[in-house]
């Protein structure tokens, strides 16, 4: 449960960051920054869930 409050927190704040590349113009950070966001908050969800369902 505590790799997915983790892997969680590292989603929230690759969104944030993908919010501030999006203010910045910058396509390179942005691509990177969705796809950890995208990443990781699949992880996270995947592993509460296995966690919650035994």
């Amino acid at each position: 449960m505590v790799l997915g409050i983790i892997l969680l927190m590292v989603a929230l704040v690759s969104v944030i960051s993908v919010v501030r590349q999006l203010k910045f113009k910058n396509i390179f950070a942005l691509v990177f920054s969705a796809a950890t966001a995208l990443a990781f908050g699949f992880f996270s969800i995947m592993t509460i869930i296995s966690e919650i369902s035994g």
